[in-house]
């Protein structure tokens, strides 16, 4: 399946929905191809400004998701109507109910200390014929050599299809990309926060904030010491790059 891609800043955005994205992964799954998944916002495009491997990562990956609503209005001021938000926790879901018809295993990997096996009761759950074979919470650090060992073994073991990352932007999709090589997994989806918002820890954003761009600005006031620095200084360097991306003053090629 061939997917188009949106160039935002440098950055080869998606141009998908839910369900053109749930069809590529069921495909994936099936075909045993190899690959991740970026669920992309401004955070990570504005990281990808000032990194160039991190930059090509994104580009790198099997999919990479319009996580947050500017990435779809930039593909719609670009002529893709058919382009609406992938969201992490969103996707998440619905890759759950598709799977328990179909045969996957769900592998999770992130969080606090906890919050994986909490995501595993919660969704189970909801989806009782879901097929989760193991839970690992990786410490805050670079895994030694010891650590990538053990994991690579679990892998084995458990032989995930889906290996659902939480470690957060930049650090899940740096993982991903050295990782995905070594593991006998299909398809790492890094998903962030659904982690603590599936597993009941952080609450989630009403939806009209969600459909409005406003999602930044309600996690902004619940967790303003964490975020502030990155919403503030992202989003109108954002807004401005952008700005002059679409009216022809800077051209940003992807690689």
């Amino acid at each position: 399946m061939a997917i188009e891609r949106v160039n935002v800043l440098g950055v080869g955005i998606s141009v998908i929905n839910l369900q053109t994205t749930l069809a590529a992964i069921a495909e994936a799954v099936g075909q045993r191809r190899k690959g991740y998944v970026c669920v992309t916002g401004v955070h990570g495009v504005m990281e990808a400004q000032k990194d160039e491997k991190f930059r090509h990562i994104l580009n790198q990956a099997f999919l990479c998701t319009p996580d947050g609503m500017p990435m779809v209005w930039v593909g719609r001021v670009r002529g893709h109507r058919v382009m609406r938000r992938v969201y992490g926790p969103d996707l998440m879901l619905d890759v759950c109910a598709w799977s328990e018809k179909n045969s996957c295993r769900h592998f999770f990997f992130g969080g606090a200390p906890g919050a994986a096996e909490q995501l595993r009761d919660k969704l189970t759950a909801r989806f009782p014929d879901l097929q989760v074979v193991g839970c690992h919470t990786p410490p805050f650090r670079p895994l030694e050599a010891g650590e990538k060992a053990q994991l690579q073994e679990m892998i084995r073991v458990a032989r995930p299809d889906i290996l659902w990352v939480g470690l957060s932007t930049p650090k899940q999709e740096r993982f991903m990309a050295e990782f995905l090589p070594q593991l006998e997994v299909t398809l790492m989806i890094g998903v962030g926060a659904a982690f603590d918002f599936h597993a009941g820890r952080v609450k989630q954003a009403p939806r009209w904030m969600q459909r409005s761009g406003l999602e930044w600005f309600y996690r902004l006031c619940r967790e303003p010491r964490r975020l502030a620095g990155r919403y503030f200084r992202n989003n109108p360097l954002f807004l401005l790059k952008i700005t002059g991306q679409l009216l022809g003053l800077k051209r940003y090629p992807l690689e």
